[in-house]
């Protein structure tokens, strides 16, 4: 077993599937729907034009057969690798896997007993009327 190290070049070349695959997917999303949806109802209709003298049918895109699952999958799929992306970048991933000196932390605040009101001011700066207290929930 020999000891041989991957040079920079040969894990940028092992790493470009990895890296480029979430906006390979957006980019043949996109391309399908424009042929589906604007390149392919213009053929359609160009060639019955051009054969039979008038259009008589209508393009049906492909995409929507079956319900439409093509575009619900392809969503899921981006939105879960977006949501994938984000989570890498909050970890890390984006500086070599390296954590920064504060953590990230996903939490949302939480507001307990009263909060001093500030005076509300309009754009202009005017003050605002008093708003009436609002039931607790």
């Amino acid at each position: 077993m020999s000891n041989v190290e991957n040079t920079p070049l040969e894990k940028k070349k092992e790493d470009w599937m990895n890296a480029k695959w979430r906006p390979m997917m957006g980019w043949m999303y996109m391309v399908v729907c424009i042929a589906d949806f604007v390149i392919f109802p213009v053929l359609w209709s160009l060639i019955q034009a051009l054969h039979g003298g008038r259009v008589e049918t209508q393009w049906s895109p492909i995409t929507l057969n079956g319900a439409g699952l093509f575009h619900m999958a392809m969503g899921a799929i981006l939105r879960i690798a977006a949501y994938g992306r984000t989570q890498e970048k909050l970890n890390g991933a984006n500086n070599g896997g390296i954590q920064s000196s504060a953590p990230v932390t996903n939490t949302l605040p939480t507001f307990s007993g009263s909060v001093a009101q500030q005076p509300l001011t309009s754009s202009t700066g005017k003050p605002m009327p008093a708003q009436p207290a609002q039931p607790e929930l």
